[in-house]
């Protein structure tokens, strides 16, 4: 099978497919995302979209913590022979 002959059957069903009203709404996700981070509830924007959010700003600070920590400690040995 050549590489040719491979991409004119896997792309033919594709081209064929038509667009419908359904997946041009899917492929909008602005407003509700707008709605999302629009609501006044006192959550930081950082934070509005759950637990996959908070797990990943604590994350970032811990390694940002432990990085600041490790530049210091380079520092001062290097300072101090």
């Amino acid at each position: 099978m050549t590489f040719r002959h491979f991409l004119g059957y896997t792309l033919q069903p594709v081209s064929r497919r038509q667009i419908s009203s359904t997946v041009r709404r899917r492929l909008n996700k602005v407003p509700d995302k707008q709605k999302l981070f629009q609501v006044a509830n006192g959550i930081p924007v950082h934070l509005k979209r759950g637990v996959g959010d908070a797990v990943l700003y604590r994350a970032t600070m811990g390694l940002t913590v432990l990085g600041t920590a490790y530049v210091i400690y380079e520092l001062v040995k290097a300072a101090l022979p």
